[in-house]
């Protein structure tokens, strides 16, 4: 699904206009993004948590050459799904 059809679907649901939506929406991620940037979690209600999360430093092994890499620390970005969600997916799969 593009950004063009997420937003027309998403304006047919709600009664917006499709600019009024996609200004909603940039907004929204635009929120979520400053939240992410203070390292706090963003928690949306029947879909499931958004995280900042430290991955430690650690030794990588390059297999072509065996040489070994210090990579340092860094933050990333974490998503975990509602478990409804992931029964859900889970049941979808298997039909």
């Amino acid at each position: 699904m593009t950004n063009k059809d997420f937003i027309s679907e998403l304006a047919q649901k709600t009664g917006y206009s499709p600019e009024d939506t996609q200004t909603m929406v940039n907004t929204i991620v635009e929120t979520m993004s400053d939240y992410f940037q203070d390292g706090k979690m963003v928690l949306v209600p029947s879909f499931g948590t958004f995280e900042v999360k430290k991955k430690l430093e650690r030794v990588m092994v390059n297999p072509s050459t065996g040489q070994r890499m210090l990579v340092p620390p860094k933050l990333v970005l974490n998503f975990k799904p509602n478990a409804n969600w992931k029964e859900r997916i889970k049941n979808k799969g298997g039909k």
